[in-house]
């Protein structure tokens, strides 16, 4: 079956499962439909176009498995939380692609949903979920990347429409994206976390100019976005003019606590590969049995474990009507410096393989060639690890600032 012809079988749609039940029907379907080639782990390898990663996606949602806790009325599934994290692990055991519309999943979606009217609930949410409309997330500028209070991109009310000029960096995705998350000021510099505003801006709309960056490895997903006088309607502002610096706060901690909650279990899933891996390879294998390694595989361990734990405990959290404010900072800083210190471990391990290279080396080495240089972005976007350690001592630990 190709992605394209893909449809939920009726196993999968059924809404009466809970439970382990639950956990093997979204097992038996992810690893019956996904194509190998998608499959980074497998010597069939080949990334998915665009296109496919399109189709696939909306399988998936049609399978059930995406927009699991959004509301029926928006094309949602109307499950739990925890059924969400449940998906969420099973996506994670296996070695899958990343998703090209994780911002408006997981972060256009739900400041929808907290801030957006009925209308822009019916009209956005289900082409989210559809793939139909792809989201991208303008929050960073050349002079307001971790100090985002002092973003320039201005906004100006005249009647109906707002006219928006400013330029925005480090926009993930913009040029397959639909939509662009854009906030922008709508009052003084000096308001700073005041008078700041979001909006949903078409990508197409007259103004719009969108330019992609080369990046260490290769690829050209990060772009700038420069926007020239361009027209966005009312219906297209989220929220209040005044509540932009709140639903960015609210963005940031989805982001940082709950977004993305596989990463702990393909965390584990690139472990086991590496390992499994080496074990092919004489040499390789002499090196998992020294003291040396052991320690550092056994660090790992403790790592993904600790992890998972601030995964589990955030939807702990949620369930019971709390909510992760800045703790979600210590989910963000911990997996961000562990995996960057695991992939560096995984490359320095694959370079001492035997020559010639075996097979299943060769497909670890082209994945964790892969993994490294991403993981070198990770202790920066979503907030640099010295913006979470500032947050986890100003807000957590309360502590005075030094002088």
């Amino acid at each position: 079956m190709t992605v394209i012809e893909a449809q939920p079988r009726p196993e999968v749609a059924a809404g009466s499962l809970t439970g382990e039940a639950y956990r093997l029907m979204v097992r038996g379907w992810l690893r019956r439909e996904l194509p190998a080639s998608y499959r980074s782990d497998s010597a069939e390898f080949s990334p998915p176009t665009l296109e496919q990663s399109i189709a696939w996606e909306a399988a998936m949602h049609r399978a059930g498995l995406s927009g699991i806790t959004w509301p029926t009325n928006y094309g949602g599934h109307g499950r739990t939380l925890r059924e969400h994290l449940i998906v969420n692990q099973e996506i994670g055991a296996l070695a899958m692609p990343e998703s090209v519309n994780s911002i408006g999943k997981e972060l256009a979606g739900p400041i929808i949903l907290a801030v957006g009217t009925e209308e822009q609930k019916r009209r956005f949410l289900p082409a989210i979920l559809e793939m139909t409309d792809i989201w991208c997330q303008g929050f960073s500028e050349p002079e307001a990347g971790s100090d985002l209070a002092s973003l320039r991109t201005r906004a100006t009310r005249i009647g109906d429409t707002w006219r928006i000029n400013g330029q925005k960096i480090w926009t993930s995705g913009a040029y397959r994206a639909q939509r662009c998350l854009v906030l922008a000021r709508t009052g003084p510099l000096e308001d700073r976390h005041r008078g700041l505003a979001m909006f949903a801006v078409r990508l197409d709309a007259k103004g719009v100019r969108v330019r992609t960056i080369k990046s260490i490895d290769g690829r050209e997903s990060f772009c700038e976005v420069f926007f020239d006088d361009v027209e966005v309607l009312q219906s297209d502002a989220l929220g209040a003019p005044d509540e932009g610096w709140a639903a960015a706060i609210r963005v940031l901690e989805i982001e940082r606590a709950t977004n993305r909650m596989y990463r702990a279990w393909r965390f584990e899933n690139e472990l086991r590969h590496l390992i499994s891996a080496c074990k092919t390879d004489l040499v390789l294998a002499g090196y998992l049995a020294d003291s040396h390694y052991a320690v550092r595989l056994g660090e790992t361990v403790v790592d993904i474990e600790v992890l998972k734990a601030h995964v589990e405990t955030a939807v702990d959290v949620l369930v019971n009507g709390g909510s992760i404010g800045a703790r979600g900072s210590l989910a963000k800083l911990h997996w961000s410096e562990a995996h960057q210190r695991f992939a560096a471990l995984a490359m320095e391990l694959l370079s001492k393989a035997s020559l010639p290279v075996l097979p299943a080396v060769q497909v670890a080495l082209r994945r964790f060639e892969g993994i490294y240089l991403q993981s070198r972005a990770e202790t920066i976007y979503a907030g640099t690890t010295e913006i979470q350690l500032g947050i986890i001592a100003d807000r957590i630990l309360a502590l005075s600032k030094g002088k």
